[in-house]
């Protein structure tokens, strides 16, 4: 898939889950309305399959590695009216939350579920298991809410629901608010308390930005686990399936300040695959005050994440602001055993963009802790030129350096963090800006980059070492001044590029011998 046909694909799927500014209001899922007092409607909520199906983990473990074994198959498609629903008729559409599954019970999360049509033309399988045995979720389309736009629809036994969202009463007793969702191809979403969704998570990523095109594994098959009352975690199983995989996830998900996933997973590969991508991450970012010139509009930023963190495997913590390039850019953070990584928004105010419909600054971050012996690989950022917000344009993942081989079982685990600042072994003066723009005084650019007020940081800036280069020897003028406004130091250095299409910076400060802020990297492209 080219990267252009994965922007189309990623922005359908955005406009849909309302990842875009227009798309979301407030927090709401297209499809869904706003779900917050317990109300039960009296009459049923979702059935379940009479027959029962023994479960067990080795059970779906032994389901893949069969399924692996035979050609990949597609999932037979909707009726062709669902399928050519324009995105209004579709929005029109959305579930009675006052019917979800639990609705009215003690059990401490309510299962809402999503209509097929538009852009999701292959439903899903959805089970529930309780005990040793699970039963299948049965379609129903009297359990959805039409509005006027909503077209007359045929049903068959083809229909299926699309994904579902997990609400949990994390706003307070009776509250129930969403906060997992999954809907499209292997991608999920969370949000934390107060916060309201922005970036989304894929299962697994397979020749991202690759020549020989990208391939998308999706989701077929859930198992949502039944809860107990008084549970604070709530588990689903999900069979992923693509020409080059299959693979067992087990989601263990905890909502709150921080709405915290523990991931399992274990692919079953049909081929050797040479390019994947684990905890993949997408994003948006259209601007911010690196590249604000190139954009005619009233907000000062458009991004639901500014930067890449990685703590590597030795210790040092790195933060890359992102970029909007003219041109596809990929990175490569080269490491072992990394600790951690993952798309910031560290921009946290409602003056950072000034839009009142988006909510830019109430958008999570997303941390990945990697599991046990991640081994080498590197950390990759993919950054898509996009000229509109409703563009998902930045990718990042962890690419393992050795092939994963075919017929061989593939194990690994990561904890997903979605809330803001992960807590760091190493902590450091964190960058909190950076700005970018002409050297009026000269030739070049002007580069500001902005730290935290930390105790690190002393209190005669001249006490600071810095240690500013780049790999075209163009950096100059480097100097070191309190920040009045955030009480932090602001480095700043002129640059002048000649010649050069692209080049790559870096800075840190160290007082003393010892390194007291992350280190800052950039990649400046003409």
């Amino acid at each position: 898939m080219t990267s252009m046909n994965r922007r189309s694909f990623v922005t359908s799927m955005l406009a849909l889950l309302g990842g875009a500014g227009p798309a979301l209001l407030g927090g709401q899922i297209l499809g869904m309305r706003p779900a917050n007092a317990e109300t039960v409607d009296p009459r049923p909520g979702p059935a379940l399959s009479e027959e029962a199906t023994p479960f067990s983990l080795e059970g779906l473990q032994e389901m893949a590695r069969k399924l692996s074994e035979q050609g990949f198959s597609e999932r037979p498609e909707i009726p062709a009216a669902w399928r050519e629903m324009s995105y209004d008729q579709y929005r029109a559409i959305w579930f009675n939350s006052n019917r979800a599954l639990w609705q009215g019970t003690e059990k401490p999360v309510r299962v809402d579920f999503f209509a097929p049509g538009a852009y999701y033309t292959r439903p899903v399988e959805i089970n529930i298991v309780s005990g040793a045995e699970s039963r299948t979720v049965l379609f129903d389309y009297d359990l959805f809410k039409k509005g006027e736009q909503a077209p007359e629809l045929p049903i068959d036994d083809t229909l299926g629901y699309s994904g579902f969202r997990l609400r949990g009463a994390v706003a307070g007793p009776g509250e129930y608010k969403e906060f997992l969702v999954f809907q499209g191809a292997s991608y999920f979403r969370a949000i934390a308390r107060g916060e309201n969704y922005g970036l989304s998570a894929r299962g697994l990523g397979i020749r991202t930005a690759d020549e020989r095109g990208e391939e998308f594994p999706a989701f077929t098959k859930f198992w949502i686990v039944e809860p107990k009352a008084g549970d604070t975690v709530t588990t689903i199983h999900a069979l992923l399936d693509s020409p080059s995989t299959t693979g067992i996830y087990t989601f263990e998900a905890e909502p709150g300040d921080a709405t915290t996933i523990n991931v399992r997973a274990t692919l079953y590969p049909r081929t050797d695959m040479d390019h994947v991508g684990i905890a993949p991450l997408t994003s948006m970012f259209l601007f911010d005050e690196t590249n604000r010139n190139r954009f005619d509009d009233f907000r000062p930023a458009v991004h639901d994440s500014d930067g890449l963190l990685v703590w590597n495997g030795a210790g040092e913590v790195l933060w890359r602001p992102l970029a909007n390039p003219k041109t596809l850019q990929v990175s490569d953070f080269m490491d072992h055993n990394p600790k951690g990584f993952g798309l910031m928004q560290r921009s946290r105010k409602f003056s950072d963009f000034a839009d009142l419909e988006a909510l830019y600054h109430t958008r999570p971050s997303l941390w990945i802790e990697p599991g046990a012996d991640w081994g080498d690989g590197a950390v990759a950022l993919v950054e898509i030129p996009a000229d509109k917000e409703i563009y998902d344009n930045i990718v990042a993942y962890w690419r393992p350096k050795d092939v994963i081989p075919a017929g061989k079982p593939y194990e690994f685990s990561y904890r997903m963090f979605w809330d803001g600042e992960p807590i760091l072994g190493r902590d450091v003066a964190r960058v909190i800006n950076t700005r970018l723009g002409r050297n009026h005084h000269g030739e070049g650019y002007t580069v500001t980059v902005d730290f935290a007020a930390h105790d690190l940081l002393p209190a005669n800036p001249r006490d600071v070492q810095v240690s500013l280069s780049d790999n075209r020897g163009t950096v100059k003028d480097g100097i070191i001044q309190r920040n009045p406004e955030t009480g932090g130091l602001r480095l700043a250095f002129h640059f002048v590029p000649g010649d050069a299409s692209s080049i790559e910076m870096r800075a840190q400060l160290s007082k003393d011998g010892q390194v007291i802020s992350e280190t800052w990297l950039y990649r400046w492209t003409a």
